[in-house]
């Protein structure tokens, strides 16, 4: 199949809040872009460094740019200097990005501006914004469960205030008939939206969605979104993030995939005794045998939801790294607290493996400060 010229190349942005399963998402839509001889550049975006994210998309074999420190719409130009990257290398005709998953204000700030200043080399497809079903409808007030404060509530409800597309992924975790209702219930609070109920990781309703993004449909340009700023930056301060890697050494070997999944119990187990709502606690292991780039990755998106590895290795290792992304809503010293706890418990559980923290970091966000934000009134 023939390919557009880079100098037009399609600009696709997935965003979602934490634990939507946007990392996903972008896998399965990079994959089926590079099956259809699409070249494809990834960028992932983060608050802090030493990305899950930025490690799966690798492992996978995609060209894979990544932007730390700040969310895209405070580091527009570093935005800009990743395609470019990826331009001299991959020569992408499609750019596919993720950004952190506590930021809105996308549309005014990163989109608008692309098409105003580099509107030659960019075509800008529909925003799509995910959702996990299971807390949107604790969000919407369809169910009880654990749930975020009010202000972080008001970031989750302004990412689908400004999306072309609202996505309802994980749709085989809940009974079609509440697939249904979560969708009434998104139509109804976001009626110039777009709804579509897929699951990424079993490649399930995937095409009618995929087909919009890689097709020639662009953004529709609305009246920007009034947001307070004030509310935002107090919602984003109040989650605790953490990054970090592990060193892991086990001269008899260890079961990389048991390991991971002892960390991650002996985390959520802390996080509940301190009522700390996690948004999305990730893990990546890779072996330093492995010659291929295989890794281990976990997830846990939920206090009441089981940790699920959803990419497995199948050895034992001797040594490897270990890279924990943690949010939550919680101080990150909390957060510093637990993993430090939860990694000399997951050493005693494993004999003699040693668990060595070789990086850490852990914040909460700064106020955003966009580079850009374009006012549109019509």
């Amino acid at each position: 199949m023939a390919s557009s010229s880079p100098a037009n190349a399609r600009y696709i942005m997935i965003g979602g809040f934490l634990g939507a399963g946007k990392t996903t998402a972008v896998a399965q839509l990079a994959r089926r872009l590079t099956d259809a001889g699409k070249r494809v550049g990834l960028i992932t975006n983060d608050q802090g460094r030493e990305l899950v994210d930025t490690k799966m998309l690798r492992s996978l074999g995609f060209a894979t740019e990544e932007i730390p420190g700040g969310c895209f719409c405070c580091r527009f130009n570093s935005l800009v200097e990743a395609a470019q990257n990826l331009a001299a290398g991959a020569a992408p005709d499609v750019f596919i990005a993720e950004p952190v998953g506590s930021c809105t204000d996308l549309v005014a700030t990163v989109t608008y501006p692309l098409r105003r200043i580099y509107g030659e080399r960019f075509e800008i497809a529909p925003l799509s914004v995910l959702v996990d079903p299971v807390r949107a409808r604790r969000v919407f007030g369809l169910d009880d469960g654990g749930n975020f404060s009010e202000k972080v509530v008001y970031i989750y409800k302004k990412q689908l205030e400004e999306a072309d597309i609202i996505v309802i992924n994980k749709r085989d975790l809940l009974p079609a008939a509440q697939i249904d209702e979560l969708d009434t219930a998104l139509r109804a609070a976001f009626p110039h939206a777009e709804v579509v109920a897929v699951s990424a990781r079993h490649e399930d309703g995937l095409d009618p969605w995929f087909e919009t993004l890689a097709s020639g449909a662009t953004q529709a340009i609305r009246r920007t979104m009034e947001i307070d700023y004030d509310i935002y930056a107090d919602g984003e301060a109040l989650l605790g993030w953490l990054n970090a890697t592990v060193d892991v050494a086990a001269p008899e070997g260890v079961d990389a995939d048991d390991l991971l999944q002892t960390l991650a119990r002996e985390v959520q187990d802390r996080l509940r005794d301190r009522d700390a709502e996690v948004a999305h606690f990730k893990m990546t292991l890779s072996a330093a045998e492995s010659l291929a780039g295989e890794v281990a990755i976990l997830n846990l998106v939920r206090n009441d939801f089981v940790p699920e590895l959803c990419q497995r290795l199948d050895d034992d290792v001797t040594r490897a790294q270990v890279i924990v992304n943690l949010r939550a809503e919680a101080a990150p010293e909390d957060l510093a607290t637990i993993l430090r706890e939860a990694l000399d418990a997951t050493a005693a559980a494993h004999g003699r493996a040693t668990l060595t923290l070789d990086h850490k970091e852990y914040f909460r966000p700064g106020r955003p400060t966009p580079t850009h934000r374009d006012l549109v009134e019509a």
